[in-house]
């Protein structure tokens, strides 16, 4: 541009500065305008800006530039980065939106200008000139090369308006900018959720919230500077996959053909095709940087791109979490599960982003470029994190939250000054609705919620968020809170749970069986536990205690139950329904069963729970890993030896015709995410068919002493099987010797609640 403009007849250039002027007069017009416009004097117009430093550790200072009509913008931006004139100003592309005129403006570096066309280059005159050192954080948010301290200001004149804009741009506005450029910062602000939402575990088009993976994926890249992403689509014939399950014998081998083939997919006869899709990152110049191809497989093309998305997204947010993490070197890995990373390529187009972030201890970029095993697990990781309630307002009604439930909620979050002298209210919502167990909130807000019924309300404090995340939502607060000290505040959650919408997989199993699924379970194993007059009986993985509390409403020979669950939030919940129960039945009966409730792994064994009438495990082994469920299996049956054991866990094969049978009408679309080509539930480590489930009960029996039988509950048990199927696994002959029981030492789990005797835990 410097070349053509000197080439150019009516404009001069300067040599030395960055200005191009032409030398031809103002018409009389253009000037007796100016003048009429100048003449009216107004007050100045008050524009606050951000400036930042070029050294990382510096920081943010507000400024305030005082406009008049009578001068160019560009003077007052000159005057406030303290050169002599706008000539030495730079100006940044736009930032954020299209329609903003947010940009970062700068002194341009002290430079000669080679004008030879062939040698046309910019030269620093010196390295240590203050105005030559790059500025890290105003690069990494412009996507372009900054030099020394930039000015974030949002001064301009648009297109459609002749009339400057203005806008102010404070420390939360610099902070959402940061925010969108990582992984989940656009879904965080697309719910307007910057404390609350947390990018989801897993895709449904009927619980997802705010942009799709796909378009955050894009934005994502975006704003990263990055190409946009490449979505390959595989068409998949059904037939291929129906051959290969049914070449091999139901068996071992079997077993892993349907792994790999069908454990994604059901054969939908009508529709005979099925999609997976490749993901593709690339650089501005086109080189690929990451790759993402998976075995799953979808009934829709749109699924298979927006799951891939979301998969894409959860490996860069655990990467960009890696980050914040400190540590001597950073590790990128060449391959994980599913991914395929290109280093080089890599940490070249995230050099800006790791100086910035990186916490390595090294602020140059080229510093941070180690490769080695960096492995990141791609299926986000839930953390179990308790919250306190405390103020708990409303009657309980009943209706919890449960795992798959859609739920709605109202909320504000406060930052409370620890002397209560202030309080900021830094987010809030009327109505906000996410799916439980997908990672789609915080967990001590999803622990909050379900602790409480619908119309219950309570607070919690949370755990204080990164102060980038406070500012971020702080809005007019931002330069306030800045100052304040982390020790000093906490955070304080005030929530109502709304509305509870049930799990698919429940709405599903009501759709076609009456009574559901969950009662007919009951009433198969009140019928064991009758016809063997068992007095004392286990639920291994009994969650919030509804198989308990459903035995104590109907007559049995029991008189001790105890209750097992690695989720302590919902044997608090199992806790306090018990406790009710049991009350009330005391009321009209003299003798009621004792119950206990035991924190604990069902595959670590205690002594206490050694040799019971009955052990249940119903439709639990589906939420472990496959090896943990043959570890229960194995443990179980030969220490905790119970008379009987019984197991259920949902036949795979029937899941075309509970999905069908969910649909409202037959205009509605299945839902592939938790429908065909998946489970019933995306918490689901696996569903199994007839064939491998007795396979692995047989196994266990004939390793353990045990005969087992096989039956279920929903449907006539005809093609394909009952919706339910279940194991009756009975020891074949008592042992002629006592198991050599260290009491001491086998008794790893906590008790949390006994009956009599019994407070309920918080």
């Amino acid at each position: 541009m410097y070349n053509a403009a000197k080439q150019s007849p009516g404009v001069s250039v300067s040599d030395s500065n960055f200005w191009i002027q032409s030398q031809k007069p103002y018409s009389p017009e253009a000037v007796d305008l100016a003048l009429k416009r100048w003449s009216f004097t107004s007050d100045p117009v008050e524009v606050k800006a951000i400036l930042i430093p070029h050294e990382l550790e510096d920081e943010l200072k507000i400024l305030t530039i005082n406009l008049r009509d009578n001068e160019h913008y560009m003077g007052y931006v000159a005057e406030k980065l303290t050169v002599s004139d706008s000539s030495q100003v730079l100006v940044s592309r736009t930032i954020g939106k299209a329609s903003s005129e947010i940009r970062l403006y700068f002194a341009a570096p002290s430079v000669h200008f080679v004008s030879d066309m062939s040698k046309n280059v910019l030269a620093c005159h010196g390295d240590g000139d203050i105005n030559c050192q790059v500025n890290k954080r105003a690069s990494y948010i412009s996507g372009q090369t900054i030099y020394g301290g930039a000015l974030l200001a949002n001064i301009g004149y648009t297109r459609r308006d002749s009339e400057l804009h203005t806008e102010d741009v404070n420390l939360c506005t610099y902070y959402r900018i940061l925010l969108g450029k990582l992984p989940d910062g656009n879904c965080k602000m697309s719910r307007d959720a910057i404390l609350a939402a947390e990018l989801p575990s897993a895709y449904s088009r009927f619980s997802w919230k705010g942009l799709s993976p796909r378009d955050l994926l894009c934005s994502f890249c975006r704003n990263q500077r990055l190409s946009e992403p490449l979505f390959a689509v595989n068409r998949v014939s059904c037939d291929m996959l129906t051959s290969a399950v049914s070449s091999e014998e139901r068996g071992a081998l079997a077993k892993s053909v349907e792994n790999q083939c069908t454990n994604d997919v059901i054969i939908d006869k009508e529709n005979s095709d099925i999609f997976t899709c490749e993901v593709k990152i690339c650089s501005r110049k086109q080189e690929i940087l990451l790759e993402y191809s998976a075995a799953h497989t979808w009934s829709k093309e749109s699924d298979a791109i927006q799951n891939s998305a979301l998969k894409v997204l959860i490996w860069f947010n655990d990467y960009f979490k890696q980050l914040n993490t400190k540590m001597d070197k950073l590790y990128l890995s060449n391959c994980t599960d599913s991914f395929k990373i290109h280093p080089n390529i890599f940490l070249q187009e995230f050099a800006m982003c790791l100086s910035v972030y990186s916490n390595t201890g090294c602020n140059d970029s080229g510093m941070c470029s180690s490769v080695g095993p960096f492995i990141v697990d791609t299926p986000k990781k839930q953390l179990e994190s308790t919250a306190t309630l405390t103020r708990i307002e409303g009657p309980d009604s009943g209706v919890f939250p449960s795992h798959g439930s859609l739920t709605s909620i109202s909320y504000t979050a406060s930052l409370v000054m620890k002397d209560k002298a202030k309080i900021y209210l830094l987010e809030s919502h009327n109505e906000f609705e996410f799916e439980i167990g997908t990672g789609a909130v915080s967990n001590q807000l999803e622990s909050c919620v379900t602790q409480l019924s619908v119309n219950q309300a309570a607070c919690f404090i949370a755990e204080l968020p990164p102060r980038d995340l406070i500012l971020a939502a702080a809005s007019e607060f931002s330069h306030e809170l800045s100052n304040v000290s982390s020790e000093s505040c906490f955070l304080e959650f005030s929530v109502k749970v709304l509305q509870v919408t049930e799990p698919l997989e429940d709405r599903m199993e009501k759709a076609l069986f009456s009574p559901p699924l969950s009662k007919q379970r009951v009433e198969f194993a009140v019928q064991h536990i009758n016809e063997l007059h068992a007095t004392t009986l286990v639920d291994f993985g009994c969650g919030s205690g509804s198989l308990l509390d459903s035995l104590l409403e109907h007559p049995t020979t029991l008189e001790k139950l105890v209750g097992v669950d690695i989720s302590r939030k919902g044997l608090t919940r199992a806790a306090k329904s018990l406790h009710q129960k049991l009350s009330k039945k005391l009321l009209v009966q003299t003798t009621v069963p004792t119950a206990v409730l035991y924190d604990g792994s069902i595959t670590d064994f205690d002594s206490r729970l050694y040799g019971f009438d009955i052990g249940t495990c119903l439709e639990v082994i589906e939420h472990m890993e496959e090896d943990q469920a043959s570890l229960f299996g194995n443990v179980v049956l030969s220490s905790f030896r119970p008379t009987v054991l019984i197991v259920s866990t949902p036949n795979y094969e029937y899941n075309p015709i509970l999905q069908r049978s969910a649909m409202p009408n037959k205009d509605d679309e299945v839902d592939e995410s938790t429908g065909p080509c998946k489970f019933r539930n995306h918490d689901h480590k696996f569903e199994w068919t007839r064939a491998q489930f007795q396979c692995w009960a047989t196994d266990l029996a004939v390793k353990h002493n045990y005969s087992v039988e096989f039956c279920g509950v929903g449907g006539s048990g005809e093609e394909p099987g009952y919706a339910s199927q279940i194991a009756v696994l009975r020891r074949m002959a008592r042992d002629t010797e006592e198991m050599c029981l260290n009491k001491d030492k086998d008794q790893p789990y906590e008790l949390l609640w006994e009956w009599p005797n019994a407070s309920i835990p918080v």
